[in-house]
């Protein structure tokens, strides 16, 4: 149980870390003059903390595997609880927060809440999509070759925030450029 209580420590700890240093910095200043579009903001900020969790928990398991200390699994009554149980617990979160409009830029929602919301979003997604390969099979495969799965998934899933967030001002340009087309 103690891992259980270590890894959400570090989750909150690296959930702090990352809103400190955008909200608490220079860094959140620059972020908001450089992407001034708050939903890619909320993009580029859910695809950071998406991969910062991806390469955590990917450590953490290999410690786990490894059998290095302090890291074990999850055990509660004897069952092994995956981290994607957590992940869907926190999207699930997330979900319902937007749909109550909490950080979502709706009626100049808090900035705060936005960036908490977007890094959250991340998290779960990572938690969730690195065990892809788990839904997929219904069996432990994380470290077999059907495991290669969850890295394509979150490969895949890791892209579409990216381009969400830095591709979106290439998507509107060209929108433009065709509808000044259509219009000759």
């Amino acid at each position: 149980m103690a891992y259980t209580w270590l890894v959400l420590l570090l989750a909150v700890a690296g959930t702090v870390f990352l809103l400190l240093l955008l909200h608490g910095t220079a860094l959140g200043s620059t972020l908001h003059e450089r992407i001034p579009d708050r939903p890619r903001r909320r993009l580029f900020v859910a695809s950071l903390s998406f991969f910062l969790t991806f390469g955590g928990v990917r450590a953490v398991v290999y410690a786990i595997v490894h059998q290095i200390p302090p890291f074990h699994f999850i055990q509660v009554g004897g069952r092994h609880i995956h981290h994607l149980v957590f992940g869907i617990i926190i999207l699930l979160l997330v979900g319902y927060g937007w749909l109550c409009e909490i950080g979502n830029g709706a009626d100049n929602s808090s900035l705060f809440l936005g960036r908490l919301m977007s890094i959250l979003y991340g998290v779960g997604a990572a938690l969730t999509l690195d065990e892809f390969a788990l839904w997929l099979n219904l069996k432990d495969v994380y470290w077999a070759r059907e495991g290669r799965a969850s890295i394509d998934a979150v490969i895949l899933f890791g892209a579409l925030l990216a381009a969400g967030s830095w591709g979106a001002p290439l998507f509107k340009g060209t929108e433009k450029k065709r509808v000044r087309n259509d219009k000759k």
